[in-house]
Formats: C-alpha cells, sequence, structure tokens
C-alpha cells in the first residue's frame, strides 16, 4: 500500500471517529446551562438564525432550555413544547398533566422537570416517561441539576431531593425545613448550594447530608446561585446580592440593589463581572472580586429574569414587557424589543437564552421569540395588527364624533 494511501485512509478514521463527538449534544443540566448562568451555547446547529414567534397558549415563567437543534419550553398549564430552533416548529409536546412554573433540563437525551405533583424523567428518543417520583401535591419551581448519574432538585416542601437518572432511585435527601424551596440548586466540588424562602443560603455535603454551614440573609430567597471564583452568588429579597466563600460560607461582599432581588447572578468570569436585575427595575454590574458597582440600566418595572451573555453583549427581560440587548461593559442599549407593542405588554419573568446568533426568550402572553443578536432583528409582532386596529377604531370614531358635533353646530 502506498504511502498516499496509507494517509488517505487514516484521514478518513479520523473524520469517523471525530464526527460523532462533534455532533454531540450539549448538556443543559441546569439554570442557564451553566454554573455561570450565562444561557448560552456557541452555535452547534448548522442553521442560519430566522425570525419567528411560537404560541405555548399558556403563560412562561420558567426559562427555556437548548438541547441540540431544539428548545425545551414549559407553559403554565404544564404543557412541554419542545420546538426546532430554525424554523419555530413545533417537533413534539408532552403534557406533565398539572401547572408548571419549572425550568426543564436536559442531559444524557433525557427531559428533567417537575410539576404541582411531580418531578419526571421523560426520554427524548421515545417522547416516554422513563420514571416520575410523586410530590405529594408540593410543587418543583425551580430548575434541577444533573451532576454525573444523579438528579437534583428542590421542592416546596422543603426537601432537596437526589436521584439516578436511570431509574429514578431516591439516593439523597436533606430536609432545610418548611420552607419552599424555588431556588435551583447548583453542585461544586462535592457540596450542593441553593437558597430557601426562610433566608438561609445553604451548603450541604453531597457524602451524608449534612449542612456544612448556613448563610442567613434579611428575606425570602427565590434567586438561584451561580459559582464562580470560589464564590457563591446569590441575591435575597432583602434587596441585596451576595457572595459568600464556597468553603466556610464567609461573607465576601454584599451589595445593596434598593429593591428585592428574585433574579439570578449571571456571571462574566473573564472580565470578573456580575450582572443582576432587581425589582427596582434596574440591570447591574458588579465587580466579581469585591462587588464595586460599574454601571445600571434602567427599565420601567422590575427585572426578575436572568440575564444571557454572547460576547460583548448581555441580553435580559423585564416586566414592562420589553426585551432589552446591551453592550455588556457599557450598559448601553443596542436594541430593544416589545412583542406587545406598549398596548399589549405581557411580563418577561422567563430568562432568555442564546444559541449562536439566535436569541430566545419567552413572556406572560404565551409566546416564545426568536431574534437575531447580531444583526438587531426582530420577528413581527402579532400585535402590531391589534394595535393598528385599535388605532383605526379610534380614529373613525373621532371622525364619527366630529362630523356629528358639525352636523349638530351647523343646526
Amino acid at each position: 500500500m502506498s504511502k498516499y494511501n496509507k494517509l488517505l485512509i487514516g484521514f478518513i478514521i479520523c473524520i469517523l471517529c471525530i464526527s460523532p463527538i462533534a455532533g454531540a449534544n450539549i448538556d443543559w443540566n441546569t439554570f442557564q446551562g451553566n454554573l455561570n448562568h450565562t444561557g448560552y451555547v456557541d452555535d452547534n446547529s448548522d442553521f442560519v438564525t430566522n425570525l419567528w414567534a411560537f404560541n405555548m397558549e399558556s403563560p412562561v415563567v420558567g426559562s427555556p432550555a437548548i438541547y441540540g437543534d431544539f428548545l425545551y419550553v414549559v407553559s403554565q398549564e404544564g404543557i412541554l413544547k419542545v420546538i426546532d430552533m430554525e424554523n419555530g416548529t413545533e417537533d413534539w409536546s408532552f403534557n406533565l398533566k398539572g401547572d408548571s412554573n419549572a425550568t426543564p433540563v436536559v442531559s444524557n437525551n433525557t427531559v428533567f422537570v417537575g410539576n404541582n405533583q411531580s418531578f419526571k424523567a421523560i426520554d427524548i428518543e421515545s417522547q416516554d416517561i422513563l420514571w416520575k417520583y410523586n410530590t405529594s401535591d408540593e410543587s418543583i419551581q425551580g430548575a434541577a441539576y444533573v451532576d454525573n448519574d444523579t438528579v437534583y432538585v428542590g421542592c416546596d416542601n422543603g426537601h432537596i431531593y437526589g436521584f439516578n437518572i436511570a431509574d429514578g432511585n431516591k439516593t439523597f435527601e436533606a430536609d432545610l425545613g418548611d420552607d419552599e424551596i424555588v431556588s435551583s440548586p447548583i453542585v461544586v466540588n462535592g457540596s450542593l448550594y441553593v437558597g430557601s424562602t426562610n433566608g438561609n443560603v445553604y451548603c450541604i455535603n453531597l457524602n451524608n447530608t449534612n449542612i456544612t454551614w448556613q448563610y442567613a440573609t434579611g428575606d425570602a430567597i427565590y434567586s438561584s446561585p451561580s459559582y464562580a471564583d470560589g464564590k457563591i452568588i446569590i441575591g435575597s429579597d432583602d434587596d441585596s446580592l451576595y457572595a459568600l466563600n464556597e468553603t466556610n460560607g464567609d461573607l465576601c461582599w454584599d451589595y445593596d440593589l434598593n429593591n428585592k432581588v428574585k433574579s439570578s447572578p449571571c456571571i462574566d468570569e473573564y472580565n470578573n463581572n456580575v450582572y443582576i436585575g432587581s425589582d427596582e427595575g434596574n440591570l447591574t454590574c458588579l465587580d466579581l472580586r469585591d462587588g464595586t458597582f460599574k454601571w445600571s440600566h434602567a427599565t420601567g418595572a422590575p427585572v426578575q429574569s436572568t440575564p444571557a451573555i454572547k460576547e460583548d453583549l448581555i441580553a435580559f427581560g423585564s416586566n414592562d414587557g420589553t426585551g432589552y440587548v446591551l453592550n455588556k461593559y457599557t450598559g448601553e442599549e443596542e436594541f430593544t424589543y416589545n412583542p406587545g407593542t406598549i398596548l399589549f405588554n405581557s411580563e418577561i419573568t422567563s430568562s432568555p437564552v442564546i444559541n449562536g446568533n439566535s436569541l430566545f426568550f419567552a413572556d406572560h402572553s404565551g409566546h416564545v421569540y426568536s431574534l437575531n443578536i447580531d444583526k438587531n432583528e426582530v420577528p413581527a409582532s402579532e400585535y402590531l395588527y391589534y394595535t393598528l386596529a385599535i388605532f383605526v377604531v379610534i380614529l373613525v370614531v373621532i371622525v364619527v364624533v366630529v362630523k356629528t358635533i358639525k352636523k349638530h353646530n351647523k343646526r
């Protein structure tokens, strides 16, 4: 065999070996996809960004998850929709049979999601339930965290559960009291971190379920912790953002945001930036190292969504019904999108996610939107036509009234 043929065969073998790896789906194993909560996937699809709007037919409070070429979204009525990111068409759906404010996570070709009755593992290929755990009508409102062969999730009964991802066998349970766990847990270096509506942040040893440390804030915690640089970052309804030492729970720094913090922090670790929303109506950028203020951008209503980052851009939603895209270094607006065209504003508490150039977010009207974040392109709003129709009706009424008055005056 010639040297050329050997090289050719070797090249073909390399391509065959690499291709399955390159085409593998990236796990979305936690809220906003990773410990930094950046909500970003470096384009793992081969399609061009398209603009579209998809009607979920029920408000969306939880946030989307990205897996392969598809977006996984759960409506408040408890319907999981799997949407083709390229064209905005439904690939398949699953009825969770119970209301849900939860955010799905997707790992190992399995969707993990909760509702007001149970926690389910759904196989993507067969679209059937692999297993479920009944929660006795206690809701699961947050996202789960998949760590190797275990999935962890918090429940309104104050418990953190761990299940074997293959068969649903319960392998872990920690009782944090009677208060709700809305916060989505994270796992770092063998410890689980989560907030509770009792106002405490917990570090739990996964080997023995013991509480390693807990830190008391001044009010309920709905925010989910993120992690970077040895710090657990989390918000509280006591108006503050906290940075805690991951090992002992000591306070590294805190920052007063003047109103409740239901948003979860998003971290740009490379630039040492932490981004956080507040009910004051601002998105604020702080220094990860010491909590120093960098900038703040005001919206017209509470910011309860968690931002997503792509390169020098940061995207988030506000309860004023507008999606914002800012320069992440300065906080200056790049562009905004209000699908409700002011008259039909719908709160955006769901957090945006980004796949390549495609920005996706959902709102309380029950719609999911696809935007091009690089070209500042947005889909046409169906509410635009309603708004124009209302203005036309108002104009007609005004004309009729004016003519009637003129006719009356002539008499």
